[in-house]
């Protein structure tokens, strides 16, 4: 077994994900409950990075963009909806082989308008608007699981809660 060397591995925090969430559209109480978010997912078109794999908004962090910035930038380039609200969820550290690098990816919940009408980017072929569940059963990278499982803990109650003041994105 190979040890990753620190020395010659950069470490990265250049990427951004973020769990695009609108208040779910069940109208029973006990489905709200269980639910109360849809999580957008989106696939890869052809001739693209990871043709046909399901997943989250993501991307780079353009040089001197802050991440809430490059979050809410690509939100709206990859799906054409507008950030509502932006919280600051977690970060997923990942191995780049090809760079040698550990990259962190920066995660964040972006609520949007129950009605915002998609207009996804040519990344994308398809997007669907799942259950938590089957948002984490389709997404391709068990880093997007987690993100989606943190989202829905931290905002379980339709915000943050008591760390509202904390993890609220200005």
């Amino acid at each position: 077994m190979h040890a990753l060397d620190l020395r010659t591995t950069s470490i990265d925090a250049g990427i951004v994900d973020v769990v695009v969430l609108r208040p779910s559209g069940t109208t029973s109480s006990r489905a709200r409950k269980a639910a109360p978010w849809s999580v957008l997912t989106m696939r890869r078109a052809a001739g693209v990075r990871c043709t046909g794999a399901w997943e989250l908004v993501h991307g780079s962090i353009e040089p001197g963009e802050r991440p809430a910035d490059a979050a809410r930038r690509e939100v709206r380039e990859e799906s054409g909806l507008t950030v509502h609200r932006l919280y600051s969820i977690t970060v997923n550290p990942f191995y780049m082989p090809r760079t040698d690098s550990v990259q962190l990816a920066i995660v964040f919940a972006a609520i949007v308008a129950p009605d915002a009408e998609v207009l996804p980017s040519l990344e994308h072929d398809a997007l669907k608007w799942r259950s938590p569940k089957a948002a984490i059963r389709k997404l391709t990278w068990p880093r997007e699981h987690q993100a989606v499982r943190y989202a829905m803990h931290l905002l379980r109650s339709g915000d943050a809660g008591a760390a509202e003041d904390v993890l609220l994105v200005p």
